[in-house]
C-alpha cells in the first residue's frame, strides 16, 4: 500500500488549503479513506474520514470548515480545508483502511500544513 499526499503549505488564518491523497496498491473503492494530524508536542489527532460508501465522518474541531471527498476512478481522497485557523497547523496524513475494516489503517508521510495568524 502506498500513499501519497500533497497540497500542504504556508496560508493566512481565514484561507483555504486542499490536500490531496493519491493511493495505490489497495483496493481503494473497498477501501476506507481518511485524514489525521498531529500538531508539534500533540499526538495524532483524527481529522475526517470517507466510508467506502461515501459516509463522511468529522473531527468537532472541523466540522463545517473541512470536507472530505473521493474519486474512486482517480484513486485519491481530497481534504478541502476553509476558514483555517492557526491551531489547524500540523502535519496531516493520509489513511486507508483496507476491505472496509475500521482496524489498523496504512499511513502516508505526511504533509505539513501551517496556519498563520
Amino acid at each position: 500500500v502506498h500513499l501519497v499526499e500533497s497540497g500542504g503549505g504556508l496560508v493566512q488564518a481565514g484561507g483555504s488549503l486542499s490536500l490531496s491523497c493519491a493511493a495505490s496498491g489497495v483496493s481503494f473503492s473497498t477501501s476506507h479513506m481518511g485524514w489525521f494530524r498531529q500538531a508539534p508536542g500533540k499526538n495524532r489527532a483524527f481529522v475526517a474520514a470517507i466510508s467506502w460508501s461515501d459516509r463522511t465522518y468529522y473531527a468537532n474541531a472541523v466540522e463545517g470548515r473541512f470536507t472530505i471527498s473521493r474519486d474512486n476512478t482517480k484513486t485519491t481522497v481530497t481534504l478541502q480545508m476553509n476558514s483555517l485557523k492557526p491551531e489547524d497547523t500540523a502535519v496531516y496524513y493520509c489513511n486507508v483502511w483496507p476491505y472496509a475494516n475500521w482496524g489498523t489503517p496504512y499511513w502516508g508521510q505526511g504533509t505539513q500544513v501551517t496556519v498563520s495568524s
